[in-house]
């Protein structure tokens, strides 16, 4: 009897020490993992470089004719509203200042459940204006580093010998003539290595997790990105667009695009330039604006359709002017 309760002593002390090994094991690990930073996932880069082509290239701009300069307006696919009414303003103005002024339309693919018919209809769309540039990349709002990159292919590979390009958004307002007009101006004129719009300088890098635009140090360690105009309406000369993809197979694209353009332009040794007034590119405007601040806008955004008529109308009035 004394020799079987010795052994289930034996028995009992050797279940308690492996419970309390197991239970400091245990504890120690969740310790371990609560004081380790949890893995970033890699949603930050973007798929570019990569072999996407122009499915709709049809546009005689820059292949027939050489323009001064060209307006390459990043858009939605389904958006044919935007498309027609820029079409029907800023877009439709051909001769400015003596300078030929051209218009097209870059976008990627359609999505959703629809996306054979959407495709369907732009061909058709196209087949009237021969003003779309589309590449095969899904068109989304994180693919928008890709939808800049194959600009700069198009305009790499097609418009070297014209003279500026703009890069804007479909819902801005553009005052053309004041654009052809800085372009024109001696110390641009025959520029190279020339990108002006609304600059950011000294641009935190958010590290908020919980903003849109959070980078994580992983990604871009720096506290501040370098200079690079806002992706709303920039205009490069176009000399620019090779020199950027060469560099950019050096430099991992991030999801942010003109932070991503500013990257490159760094690489270069590249600084964008201040437009001489910070009337001409706005990001925020206060709406409606007076006729006199109308007439020393460059581009700034809008609100709807209608607002950008009522702007483009204005603008074209003779009064138009402080």
């Amino acid at each position: 009897m004394e020799d079987w309760r010795r052994h289930v002593k034996h028995i009992s002390i050797l279940i308690f020490g492996a419970v309390v090994i197991f239970l400091f094991y245990h504890n120690s690990k969740r310790k371990s993992e609560a004081w380790e930073p949890a893995p970033e996932p890699d949603n930050y880069h973007v798929p570019y470089p990569g072999n996407y082509k122009f499915i709709m290239d049809e546009t005689q701009t820059c292949q027939k004719t050489t323009p001064f300069l060209v307006l390459m307006v990043q858009i939605a696919p389904f958006d044919v509203a935007a498309r027609d009414a820029i079409r029907r303003m800023w877009g439709s103005e051909k001769l400015v200042l003596g300078q030929l002024v051209e218009t097209l339309f870059i976008l990627g693919l359609p999505g959703g459940a629809d996306a054979e018919q959407q495709q369907k209809k732009l061909e058709q769309e196209n087949q009237q204006h021969h003003d779309l540039i589309q590449s095969d990349f899904q068109d989304s709002y994180g693919n928008l580093t890709i939808k800049t990159m194959t600009m700069l292919e198009w305009l790499s590979a097609y418009c070297v010998k014209a003279s500026f390009a703009m890069k804007i958004d479909s819902d801005m307002f553009l005052h053309v003539p004041n654009l052809v007009k800085l372009l024109l101006d001696s110390n641009s004129s025959k520029a190279l290595n020339y990108m002006t719009g609304l600059v950011w300088w000294h641009s935190p890098v958010l590290r908020d997790q919980s903003n849109k635009f959070y980078m994580p140090k992983t990604v871009f360690a720096e506290p501040e990105y370098p200079p690079y105009p806002l992706g709303m309406a920039y205009v490069m000369s176009l000399d620019l667009p090779r020199k950027i993809l060469e560099v950019s197979s050096h430099i991992k694209p991030i999801f942010i695009e003109d932070v991503y353009l500013g990257m490159c332009l760094k690489r270069l040794g590249i600084s964008p330039t201040d437009p001489p007034a910070k009337t001409m590119f706005l990001v925020d405007p206060v709406h409606p604006l007076s006729t006199c601040y109308l007439s020393k806008v460059i581009a700034m955004t809008t609100t709807s359709i209608p607002q950008m008529k009522s702007y483009w109308e204005r603008s074209r009035q003779p009064d138009a002017k402080c």
